[in-house]
């Protein structure tokens, strides 16, 4: 069981990730529907991220986002179990059998992106990965490192969030496929950041994200970034 440190288990909710994988032994991964602090519900769980995801996250333009709305990797759940790419770290049943497949979740990653490979791994190796509603945690999002906070004005994104999301695509996709990213990435929010200004947007994003994205691509540094423990 991984369990955040910012979280609260509500009654039941162990119990239910237990319950499920004892009656489905081929699911090797369940997780938790999320709660924020007022009770209010927070039933997200996610598809991998692609280029497509990497592009309307970038864009933001709706037809755009109708277009591509099976590859957005935020999915609303509803009250049903239900399968599905991956899911948060923050409340996660794993199957011992899991482990001895794909080993532990790998260590070069800091923070974030180290579930969504871990999930990765498993779905390559015949793993399914399963919401459960049923099992409800209170979360309080970004506590842990105020990075996705959402009652706080945008904070410019740390140095291993870059590094994170550089290794889980070169890792798993490889330079050319990671390229293709960058490329759809730096130049449809270039193309927001000007429709931005002409339609008078309020500008809710990390500061320097164009230029942070950028001298974090792959045409500016080379290799597989392998994360240590940041200076406190």
């Amino acid at each position: 069981l991984l369990l955040n440190p910012d979280t609260q288990v509500r009654p039941g909710a162990l119990k239910a990730l237990v319950d499920f994988m004892d009656h489905h032994p081929e699911v090797g991964i369940a997780g938790s529907s999320f709660e924020e602090a007022d009770g209010k519900p927070w039933p997200y769980a996610f598809r991998f991220p692609s280029i497509f995801s990497e592009l309307d996250s970038a864009l933001r333009l709706g037809v755009v986002s109708k277009l591509l709305s099976k590859w957005i990797v935020a999915k609303v759940m509803g009250n049903e179990e239900e399968q599905i790419d991956w899911l948060p770290g923050a409340s996660m049943m794993i199957r011992r059998q899991v482990f001895e497949s794909i080993g532990l979740m790998d260590e070069g990653y800091f923070l974030y992106f180290e579930e969504t490979d871990f999930c990765l791994q498993a779905r390559r190796a015949g793993w399914t990965c399963w919401y459960v509603p049923q099992s409800r945690v209170m979360h309080i999002l970004g506590q842990s490192t105020g990075v996705t906070a959402t009652n706080q004005a945008p904070k410019r994104l740390p140095q291993y969030w870059y590094d994170s999301r550089r290794r889980y695509f070169l890792k798993n996709h490889g330079w050319f496929y990671t390229a293709l990213v960058d490329i759809c990435w730096l130049s449809g929010y270039s193309f927001w950041r000007v429709r931005r200004v002409l339609q008078q947007k309020p500008d809710t994003d990390p500061p320097k994200m164009l230029q942070d994205t950028f001298r974090n691509s792959v045409f500016s540094k080379q290799g597989i970034p392998c994360q240590k423990l940041p200076s406190l």
